[in-house]
């Protein structure tokens, strides 16, 4: 493999970001220009909360989409997550404190961390049966996740009675409500600190090398001597992590979710973030800063659709039409 230079890695990182981040730009002055509240930082900081949750999964989904894979299932693995993670808050730990009295914290402590390693854990499983089912089972993974997605919601209905569960313990809805620096949502901070964190593992690493090599052609990559399929199942282990954490969360700020209605559509939210910010989806490459650009990028729109008073039913068009100019940009800048 070639190793590059630093200054051809910034150029390269910039081809990867620049844009994303320039559009960022041109699109935050526009907002501003045209509505006077949106550049207040009460309207910011409510934007970075509500894209969080679907921003750490679009993360994850960067890894899997350069390794030249797609996950359809991420939305219904979140509600899975949410539930699981809410049933354990409420039925688990009852049972865990009496067996191990004086051995834990108070119960809502101990509820709250349950509830936490129940949510990343069932992340993490679920991505893994869809790691195995596309690298053990042969499966192209569009097929492979669209099948897994109607499993995961319709186990996520049936153990919530196709409703919504809520939890009591307070130190998960604190946690969930809390800001970092007494400005910035818990849920915005962490999503910055995977970023950070996972940026340096797809560009910094052997294994984000890999990756990269799989999804930009696994035939050649194989011959290389990376092991192409134990790469692409720990794709699907980052995304299932991401899944896990980003629900958790979720449930720390409504105290509830719904079997029916949390996470729906992420995916496609996600995997909008991961095009926008420069990724290839054929494989092989994309950035974490630009997904973070992508996520960015899809909040504000939605944002100033609301203050603009466009209708529901329009602003998914909208959406559309950002996602297919980025393609269209991005093809012509890497056919020149």
């Amino acid at each position: 493999m070639i190793e590059l230079t630093p200054s051809e890695k910034w150029k390269k990182v910039f081809r990867c970001i620049g844009g994303p981040y320039l559009a960022l730009i041109v699109l935050f002055l526009i907002c501003a220009l045209t509505n006077d509240v949106f550049a207040k930082p009460a309207n910011l900081i409510n934007i970075l909360r509500q894209v969080s949750y679907s921003g750490m999964i679009a993360l994850g989904m960067t890894f899997v989409i350069v390794g030249g894979g797609i996950d359809l299932s991420v939305g219904s693995l979140f509600a899975l997550c949410g539930v699981f993670s809410v049933l354990a808050a409420n039925h688990v730990t009852p049972w865990v404190m009496q067996s191990m009295e004086g051995f834990l914290p108070g119960s809502d402590l101990t509820g709250f961390l349950i509830a936490a390693i129940v949510s990343v854990l069932t992340g993490l499983v679920g991505a893994l049966i869809n790691g195995a089912v596309i690298v053990l089972g042969k499966l192209p993974p569009f097929i492979a996740t669209l099948g897994t997605y109607s499993i995961f919601r319709s186990l996520s209905l049936y153990f919530a009675d196709a409703g919504t569960l809520s939890t009591e313990n307070p130190v998960i809805s604190d946690f969930g409500s809390s800001s970092v620096f007494g400005f910035l949502p818990t849920p915005a901070f962490i999503m910055l600190l995977l970023t950070a964190v996972l940026g340096v593992l797809l560009s910094e690493t052997s294994f984000g090398r890999h990756v990269c090599a799989v999804g930009s052609n696994e035939r050649v990559a194989r011959y290389a001597g990376i092991h192409t399929g134990r790469t692409q199942f720990l794709t699907y282990a980052v995304i299932g992590l991401c899944v896990g954490i980003s629900a958790f969360l979720f449930v720390g700020r409504l105290s509830s979710v719904s079997s029916s209605n949390a996470g729906l559509l992420y995916e496609l939210d996600a995997i909008a973030a991961v095009i926008i910010g420069g990724a290839a989806m054929s494989g092989g490459r994309g950035s974490l800063w630009g997904t973070l650009g992508g996520v960015l990028i899809l909040g504000i729109v939605s944002n100033i659709l609301d203050m603009w008073g466009v209708s529901v039913n329009l602003q998914g068009t909208v959406k559309g039409l950002v996602i297919i100019i980025s393609v269209l940009i991005q093809r012509k800048d890497h056919a020149s």
